[in-house]
């Protein structure tokens, strides 16, 4: 067999083997995804897990705080959603007739024809699509998602309890199951992926709940219709590198549109928040968190359209962590360093 054909079959056996990968990815997101999810909730718990056992609290009372933590965390959350969904409902009307007000002085602005008009609505059919109950279409949508991880919640939950307390032994059996070489290596290997994520996720959580206690406090004080609901959502959109923040902003700006008359307070209102966001982000959140992760943002925004495409919305948020755990991984590897390096944003010698 020739150089190129040789070239040609490995070339077509990765594309294959790729294509595997993602399929099983899809397949299997009932699985994976509650199971990384727990992975990041681990994360976020066995440093309390860690305190409360070193105050000679029993391991069993330990988990028991941690369960109930959990719930109280995810029954609030729970409410809140609900809550914001309701009040959505409740006012879109107002915001429905608005945007037709709109629709239509745009259209005596242009001095459309009716042929252009009668185009336009078949084109985008507006009025139609806010009639025909295209919020409830969303809003179902999105309460299917809340149900499907809520119903798989039983099971983040048995793998976070299964993940902390077994987090103590793994040193352990790493130590009787390879040699010391390995044992090490692999003890190192875990060391670095936990340092990283613990600062990765508590930094991240911390600097995203301030902001978005800012962000609800000065849209509250401009006077914005849920600007609870906004602050909330620039929390979780937050978690999603490069683009969340920004549609978070986008969002805000088209309802501020609609319930302000003209566009000076919504043109302050977008100032503010960008001003908010860039000094978190690239003013306090790099000194507070450092460059542990250091991963290309190419990486990162293909692993958010990747992740996003396999795992919707929560694997675009899980992006950040999985690409960090990976680029962990091959830099403790001698064979696959080299493309740990080529992951990283700036690559030290």
């Amino acid at each position: 067999m020739s150089n190129n054909s040789l070239k040609f079959v490995n070339f077509t056996a990765a594309v294959l083997l790729i294509g595997f990968f993602v399929f099983i990815l899809i397949q299997l997101q009932s699985i994976l995804l509650p199971f990384f999810l727990a992975v990041i909730i681990s994360f976020v718990f066995l440093p309390l897990y860690n305190f409360l056992n070193s105050k000679k609290i029993p391991a069993a009372v330990s988990m028991i705080i941690i369960v109930l933590l959990l719930l109280v965390l995810s029954n609030v959350t729970s409410i809140f959603i609900y809550a914001s969904i309701n009040a959505i409902v409740n006012e879109f009307p107002v915001y429905e007739k608005k945007v037709i007000e709109i629709y239509d002085k745009l259209i005596v602005y242009f001095d459309l024809s009716a042929e252009e008009i009668a185009s336009i609505n078949n084109s985008l059919d507006i009025k139609n699509l806010l009639m025909q109950g295209s919020l409830t279409n969303l809003i179902t949508g999105i309460l299917t998602n809340i149900t499907t991880l809520m119903g798989n919640y039983i099971l983040i939950m048995f793998y976070v309890i299964f993940m902390i307390t077994e987090a103590d032994s793994i040193e352990k059996r790493t130590e009787l199951a390879f040699t010391e070489e390995k044992s090490n290596l692999l003890k190192e290997t875990l060391k670095h992926i936990f340092e990283g994520l613990k600062d990765y996720i508590s930094g991240k959580t911390l600097l995203s709940f301030i902001q978005s206690i800012l962000i609800g406090l000065f849209l509250w004080i401009m006077n914005v219709d849920f600007y609870f609901i906004w602050a909330f959502l620039f929390f979780l959109t937050d978690f999603i590198p490069n683009i969340g923040s920004m549609l978070a902003t986008i969002l805000v700006a088209l309802f501020a549109l609609l319930q302000f008359d003209g566009i000076l307070t919504p043109i302050i209102i977008v100032i503010v928040l960008i001003v908010i966001q860039n000094l978190k982000g690239n003013v306090i959140e790099p000194r507070v968190m450092g460059a542990k992760l250091d991963l290309s943002p190419l990486l990162l925004f293909f692993s958010l359209v990747f992740w996003g495409y396999v795992w919707g919305v929560v694997g675009m948020i899980l992006s950040v962590p999985i690409m960090s755990m990976l680029k962990i991984i091959l830099m403790n590897i001698p064979a696959t360093k080299p493309i740990a390096i080529l992951m990283s944003n700036n690559p030290k010698k």
